[in-house]
């Protein structure tokens, strides 16, 4: 797989191009202190994967995704744990790493690529040839990266700039809106039934007028969700 590292750190180029030759599979064919430099490299030359920095001098890595057509798959490796909901909301960035980077967490973000089930492609497949959703996400939880599992999400909620992130065991409040959210999640496992509330479908218990359960939760669905709701359930008449 032909990747390149965008990094205006030396040292830290070092550290990832050592990180890749552990890893195996991976060349990488170029390494860039700037991202212009980068920006100038890709729309002549086709890569696989782009290891990326956000902070670097005059030009971050955003701005670098943003001015390219047609960006490759990015991982960003950053200092800055702060910025990971912001990170995702571009569909090239396949994972965040925090600095100090260890192997253990390279070699995951490695695995997300599926080059070892397909070198050809990104994701691994199933028997059918569909692609196999994500289990788990990242999310940014004041200066830590908290990963949880998509299944034990329950409800999640909107609370002006934050939102409220209800799973099995735990409750999490994050910086973010629904809708960048939801863009993170499977659309055969969770809909939107009110302005300010996503849920799991999976978890409904009883659903009565306009209220709905789950768990001890009683939500409300919105009078303009409520139809694609019920298209959704698996209704028995």
């Amino acid at each position: 797989m032909r990747c390149i590292i965008v990094d205006d750190e030396k040292s830290a180029r070092f550290i990832i191009r050592q990180l890749c030759k552990k890893a195996g599979g991976l060349e990488v064919v170029e390494e860039f202190s700037s991202g212009i430099e980068a920006i100038k490299f890709l729309n002549k030359n086709k890569v696989d994967l782009a290891f990326l920095d956000i902070h670097m001098p005059s030009f971050n890595g955003f701005d670098l995704i943003e001015l390219l057509e047609r960006p490759p798959k990015v991982i960003l490796t950053t200092s800055d744990s702060n910025l990971a909901l912001d990170a995702f909301k571009y569909d090239c960035i396949l994972d965040y790493l925090v600095k100090p980077l260890e192997f253990e967490r390279f070699q995951l973000s490695i695995d997300k690529l599926g080059k070892r089930d397909n070198e050809q492609g990104f994701l691994s497949e199933t028997k059918t040839g569909a692609l196999e959703p994500e289990k788990s996400m990242f999310i940014n939880v004041g200066r830590r990266l908290v990963k949880i599992n998509i299944d034990h999400i329950d409800v999640i909620t909107s609370s002006g700039d934050y939102v409220n992130i209800s799973c099995e065991h735990e409750n999490y409040k994050v910086h973010s809106t629904l809708s960048n959210i939801l863009k993170k999640l499977p659309t055969n496992l969770f809909i939107r039934v009110h302005r300010s509330t996503i849920i799991n479908i999976d978890k409904i218990i009883d659903i009565e007028d306009n209220t709905l359960l789950i768990k001890k939760n009683v939500v409300p669905i919105g009078r303009t969700y409520r139809n694609e709701l019920m298209k959704r359930l698996n209704l028995l008449k």
